[in-house]
């Protein structure tokens, strides 16, 4: 069930971080607005669970923040230390102590623990903390959690389905397990391309947490209705089927029909569970997978994959938002891509379909991108090798695997590199990307870090601070030639947080591939012009994400409704304000609902009782 507000305001999230400043509360004066208020509002309801139970609750436990009514009513005094402290505090504590851990995987593990125990006080810090703490619960971090995970593992997070339990029955009842019955989104992963690391096998369990924190903290969506889920199917990392920590099945990956078998079943007995409109995320799947089970479940299913929608949106937006600065279309650039799998081809066709809406051809569109796989620039003597999805690309050239020569000859306006291969944009193509345009468009996507085709400083050096940059994870700020330069991240917490959200709220039937592109453009003109002028920053501020998935959900909302895929009805009069007083609210709430009077008459004790005639007691 949804929490109550705080009765100080329709929704504020922290006093760094809040989802809604004062000009988005709602005027409660007029009547109309207020009925809709209490409509849309989430109700408190006091917990059943009292004492020891609720402060093992990571939902409902406060700690020292408990007030002594709440202390004593709710059976929890005396368990708690003598002193009452505030949410702030409480977090000034917590961050504390964070920043003196002695690097990020320590910082990870203390977040985690946290999340364990206060539910509402890890989202306070995650939100106050944004920009510091994302890299930490995410990547790159997240990547190296994972490479861990069978050391730092405490308590489980998720759910783990095995390839030994593939029937519709044994998977629901695994679902059945999980100890919330309303889950509206989960985010499942086979584990076999965890982020630019590989085949992770069930490690891999830290990517949907990790993901659906960012749900909570960049969208509020609500964490009891979240799922991480992984497909345990086996793994071919010959390290971990040795590792002695390894927490999966010991055995190679299950592939073909009974694999297929598998995830069928499961996206059935999850929508069997939780109810046909329950969003499905795919997360990390590998290649020869991730674009098959898309197409495959698209259509039937809420779902997308973010590896591959996701980061089409985000690198789209990125190259809209340079449009700005190159002052050209996007459909009159070259673009190049170092990279041809799942994410660099999803960004591709999107890039056609933004060409598409500004007046090309679907032919002249896929005429205008160059891709570059691990055998070279994909051309037309290849066709008979080639993909289904990579033929519209091929381009009659001769073949070569020189980056370098593929960019004199095609001389683009942007370079994007989804490659993992670490240092591929070297100083020499960087400077002829510079040689032929004024601002240079490159994008260095790959994760984590070390994977990155190129760093920040090395970008912008190369280039004399001309270049637009961008990057997969996070890289520090550079200073050069006087000027500071704030490389942007392209980061899908920019997009699939507010599609999420609106798919979740408004119980949509399918996720189709518009909004995605709709999400880029919003990420895109919320790009300010001292991001884009002063610091050649194309993404927003991370700190603006919350805001903007609001934004990007009713946007949603609306093309859902408009196309009837929006399955909740009716459509909620103010579309804002329902998704606003729905969000994930990260101040405690009151645990104990308020008392109130009836009328003296109708709350009076005793009735004139008839006098009864006692048998047994009037005997003499």
């Amino acid at each position: 069930m949804l929490s109550r507000l705080s009765p100080a305001s329709i929704r504020r999230l922290s006093s760094t971080a809040k989802c809604c400043s004062d000009k988005n509360e709602p005027d409660l004066s007029d009547p109309k607005t207020l009925a809709l208020h209490k409509m849309y509002r989430p109700e408190r309801i006091t917990p059943s669970k009292r004492g020891i139970d609720l402060l093992k609750s990571p939902g409902l436990n406060k700690g020292m923040a408990f007030s002594l009514h709440e202390r004593q009513y709710l059976g929890v005094h005396g368990l708690l230390p003598p002193a009452f402290m505030t949410e702030e505090q409480q977090a000034y504590r917590i961050i504390t102590k964070l920043r003196q851990q002695p690097d990020n995987l320590a910082k990870y593990i203390q977040l985690d623990s946290l999340q364990d125990r206060n539910e509402k006080l890890y989202y306070r810090v995650l939100c106050d903390n944004v920009k510091e703490l994302m890299p930490i619960v995410y990547t790159p971090t997240v990547g190296q959690a994972c490479q861990h995970f069978g050391f730092i593992y405490r308590n489980p997070k998720g759910l783990y389905v095995t390839i030994n339990d593939n029937s519709i029955s044994k998977i629901y009842q695994i679902l059945a397990n999980w100890h919330t019955e309303d889950v509206r989104a989960i985010v499942i992963t086979d584990g076999e391309r965890i982020l630019g690391l590989g085949d992770l096998g069930t490690y891999g369990i830290g990517i949907p947490v990790g993901k659906l924190s960012l749900y909570v903290a960049l969208a509020g969506i609500r964490p009891e209705w979240c799922l991480p889920v992984i497909l345990d199917v086996g793994t071919d990392n010959t390290e971990l089927l040795n590792d002695p920590f390894y927490t999966g099945l010991r055995r190679k990956r299950v592939r073909g029909p009974e694999y297929d078998t598998l995830v069928d079943n499961f996206m059935k007995a999850a929508t069997k569970r939780f109810g046909r409109d329950t969003l499905i995320q795919f997360e990390d799947f590998g290649n020869q997978n991730a674009y098959r089970l898309l197409d495959r479940y698209k259509g039937e299913y809420c779902m997308f994959n973010d590896d591959i929608q996701g980061t089409a949106a985000v690198v789209v937006a990125g190259l809209l938002a340079s449009t700005r600065v190159t002052k050209k279309k996007l459909s009159q650039e070259k673009i190049v891509f170092l990279g041809a799998g799942g994410a660099a081809t999803g960004v591709a066709e999107m890039c056609v379909r933004q060409m598409m809406d500004e007046g090309l051809t679907e032919e002249e569109a896929c005429g205008r991108i160059y891709m570059v796989d691990i055998e070279g620039l994909i051309t037309t003597s290849r066709i008979k090798s080639l993909g289904e999805r990579h033929v519209k690309f091929a381009k009659d050239l001769p073949d070569t695997k020189n980056l370098l020569e593929v960019v004199r000859t095609v001389k683009p306006g942007a370079l994007i590199g989804a490659s993992t291969v670490a240092g591929a944009f070297t100083e020499d193509i960087i400077k002829e990307m510079a040689k032929n345009n004024p601002r240079p468009i490159i994008f260095a996507l790959s994760n984590p870090t070390s994977k990155a085709e190129c760093t920040a400083e090395t970008a912008y050096r190369c280039t004399n601070g001309a270049v637009l940059f961008a990057s997969g994870s996070p890289f520090e700020n550079v200073e050069l030639n006087g000027k500071l330069f704030k490389p942007g991240q392209g980061n899908n917490a920019y997009i699939f947080p507010g599609v999420a959200l609106g798919a979740v709220l408004f119980a949509v039937k399918n996720i189709p591939d518009k909004l995605f592109l709709l999400a880029a453009r919003m990420v895109a003109e919320a790009v300010s012009e001292k991001s884009l002028n002063t610091y050649s920053r194309v993404y927003p501020r991370l700190k603006d994400i919350r805001e903007l998935s609001v934004k990007i959900a009713v946007e949603v909302g609306e093309y859902c409704y408009r196309h009837d895929l929006a399955t909740l009805h009716p459509k909620p009069e103010d579309m804002e304000m329902f998704i606003r007083q729905n969000l994930y609210s990260v101040e405690y709430d009151e645990l104990i609902n308020k008392t109130y009077e009836w009328p003296a008459k109708d709350s009076k004790h005793g009735f004139p009782v008839p006098v009864l005639r006692r048998t047994s007691m009037d005997e003499e």
